[in-house]
C-alpha cells in the first residue's frame, strides 16, 4: 500500500516519463528562445503530479535530501538535463520556485510544494552558489514575513539546501539569513538545528569537509558565536533540556574526532550530567552501543574530578531533592561495566 505520506509520494513519482518529455518538448518548440518558460513548465508539471498533504514547511521529520531522494535516476536525468540547457536563467528560476511556494502558502488548501522543492534541490545540488547570490534580498523577505513562520521556514529550507552540496555556501546561508533570525522564537530552533546538521556533516569524514573552516574570517565568526549559540540552544532552563542533547554529543565524541571538538563535546557531556539528572538515564540506554565514546567520557570525568567537584557533589548529595548518591552509584556501575567488558575482550586490564 502507498498510504503513508512517503510511500504515497514515492508512488506518485512513478511518473509517465514519456508524457513529461512530450510536455517539455512542446514547451521548447513553442518558446525556443525562452528557457525560463521551459523550467517553469517543468516545475509546474512536477508540482501538479506530486500532490500530497501539506507537511511541516521545514520537513524536519525527513532526511535533508527529501523529497529529491525519492526521485528515480531517469527522472533526475531529465530534470538536470533541462536545467543544463537553461543555465542562463537559473537564478531567476530559483527565485520563481521560492516565490511561487510562498504564494501557494496563502491559498486554502493550496497545492503541495514537492515539485518546487525537488527543482530547488536538483538546482542547488550542482549550483549551490545560486542560493547565496541574493541573501540580502531574502533576509528582507524573512523580515517582512516574520509573523508568518510557515513562509519563513519555507525560505530558510530552500536557501539551506545549498549547504548540503557545499559546506562553504551553507555557512554563508547560516551567517547571512539564519543568524539574524535567531531572536525569533519560531525560527531559532530551525536555525540551530541546521547548523548542527552542517557540523555533523563536517565531522563525517576526516579532513574532506573542513576546508571552509580554514578560512580565518569564518573561523573567527563561528568562534565568537559559539557561546551565544549554546545559550540559545539550551534555553532558559538548561537543567530541564540538556538530556535531549546528550545523544548527539555522545555519538560524535569518537576517539577519531579532532582534539578541539572532542574536548568541547566531553565538556558538554559533563555539563549535561552535572546539570540535568535525566542525562544519566539517557546515557544508560546508549551505553552499550557507544562503548568507545563512553570510555572517553568516563576517563574525562575521572581526570576532571578535582577537589572543587567533590565538594560541590557532596553539597548536593547532602541537600534534599534528587538522590545524587544513587547517581554516583550509577556512574561507578558504568565504570565497572566498562572494565568488565575490556577484560572479557582482551583477557586482561
Amino acid at each position: 500500500s502507498c498510504a503513508p505520506p512517503v510511500k504515497r509520494l514515492r508512488c506518485r513519482l512513478q511518473l509517465d516519463l514519456a508524457d513529461l518529455q512530450k510536455e517539455l518538448e512542446k514547451s521548447q518548440s513553442v518558446f525556443p528562445e525562452n528557457p525560463s518558460v521551459w523550467v517553469k513548465d517543468l516545475a509546474s508539471y512536477l508540482n501538479y503530479k506530486l500532490q500530497a498533504p501539506r507537511s511541516d514547511p521545514a520537513l524536519s521529520q525527513h532526511p535533508h535530501d527529501y523529497p529529491y531522494s525519492l526521485v528515480g535516476r531517469e527522472l533526475r536525468g531529465i530534470i538536470r538535463a533541462l536545467l543544463g540547457r537553461a543555465a542562463g536563467v537559473l537564478e531567476l528560476f530559483f527565485d520563481h520556485c521560492i516565490y511561487t511556494m510562498l504564494q501557494e502558502l496563502d491559498k486554502t488548501p493550496g497545492e503541495s510544494l514537492h515539485g518546487y522543492r525537488i527543482c530547488i534541490q536538483a538546482l542547488l545540488l550542482d549550483r549551490p552558489k545560486i542560493a547565496t547570490a541574493s541573501l540580502g534580498k531574502y533576509l528582507e523577505v524573512l523580515r517582512s514575513h516574520q509573523n508568518r513562520p510557515a513562509k519563513c521556514l519555507t525560505v530558510l529550507w530552500a536557501l539551506g539546501q545549498a549547504g548540503f552540496a557545499d559546506l562553504h555556501e551553507g555557512l554563508k546561508v547560516w551567517l547571512g539569513v539564519m543568524l539574524p533570525v535567531l531572536g525569533i522564537k519560531t525560527l531559532s530552533p530551525y536555525a540551530v538545528s541546521y547548523l548542527d546538521r552542517l557540523l555533523i556533516g563536517m565531522s563525517a569524514g576526516p579532513g574532506c569537509c573542513w576546508g571552509p573552516l580554514r578560512v580565518p574570517s569564518l573561523q573567527e565568526q563561528l568562534r565568537r558565536l559559539y557561546p551565544r549559540l549554546k545559550v540559545l540552544a539550551f534555553g532558559a532552563r538548561p537543567e530541564a533540556a540538556l538530556h535531549t542533547y546528550f545523544p548527539s554529543f555522545l555519538s560524535r565524541a569518537t576517539p577519531s574526532c579532532p582534539p578541539g571538538m572532542k574536548k568541547e563535546l566531553l565538556t558538554s557531556l559533563s555539563q549535561c550530567l552535572s546539570l540535568d539528572p535525566l542525562s544519566f538515564g539517557v546515557w544508560r540506554q546508549l551505553y552499550t552501543k557507544h562503548l568507545s565514546q563512553s570510555s572517553l567520557l568516563l576517563n574525562h570525568l575521572l581526570e576532571s574530578w578535582d577537589s572543587s567537584s567533590k565538594t560541590e557533589l557532596l553539597r548536593r548529595m547532602r541537600g534534599r531533592g534528587f538522590p545524587w548518591q544513587r547517581l554516583l552509584l550509577v556512574l561507578l556501575v558504568f565504570a565497572a561495566g566498562f572494565l568488565l567488558h575490556d577484560v572479557r575482550t582482551h583477557g586482561s586490564f
